[in-house]
């Protein structure tokens, strides 16, 4: 058990410094990551919100890819918030044509499935792992869960549509949400995701 793990956020786009003032708040050690070299330092990973498809360009280009998804193969606990969720799953919809991801997670998601920028949306959500206080969920072009394999544990949904639609999942040290709680000043999910890296 590391009681106070290092944690990267990785840091080629996207919403990092939220992400880190967050896990610090919890208690970790953050720290950008850009370099192959950062990966092997690290004790669990956040991908951040952004784009997914220049998420993955970046990742290439700066010789990140292969060693993240090493890494997450061998079991680093990771968290990924919106794009963060689609860099995790195994497989998406809607993405681009040679739009990779690092997988791990066995989810089938939905790129922008609330649909454009200006259909971003607040919402409460109760999430049992959490305690009995709803979560703020801020959803910004936001992919759902659209299928999830045996081992995914759905920690929340949003109904849209006549259909519940998971944004919140769980399968062992790895933790990917629609939403953006980095944004909002509540770290309950970092908070959750600092103690999976400790007892990982």
């Amino acid at each position: 058990m590391t009681a106070h793990p290092t944690i990267g956020v990785l840091a080629v786009q996207g919403d990092v410094r939220e992400h880190v003032r967050a896990l610090e708040s919890a208690g970790a050690t953050a720290i950008p990551v850009r370099r192959p070299s950062e990966v092997a330092a690290i004790d669990g990973l956040v991908i951040p919100g952004g784009e997914s498809t220049t998420m993955d360009k970046l990742c290439r280009i700066f010789e990140l890819r292969d060693p993240l998804v090493e890494r997450l193969h061998a079991g680093l606990p990771a968290y990924g918030s919106c794009a963060g969720m689609i860099m995790l799953a195994e497989r998406i919809l809607d993405g681009h044509r040679d739009q990779q991801t690092l997988g791990g997670l066995d989810i089938t998601v939905r790129r922008n499935a609330f649909g454009r920028q200006v259909d971003s949306f607040e919402e409460d959500l109760r999430i049992r792992e959490l305690g009995p206080e709803p979560v703020r969920a801020v959803f910004i072009r936001a992919p759902w869960v659209e299928e999830v394999g045996e081992g995914v544990q759905v920690l929340a949904s949003v109904h849209v549509g006549g259909a519940d639609h998971p944004v919140a999942v769980r399968q062992g040290n790895l933790v990917a949400t629609s939403f953006h709680p980095e944004v909002t000043g509540d770290h309950r999910f970092h908070q959750l995701f600092v103690d999976i890296v400790r007892h990982a």
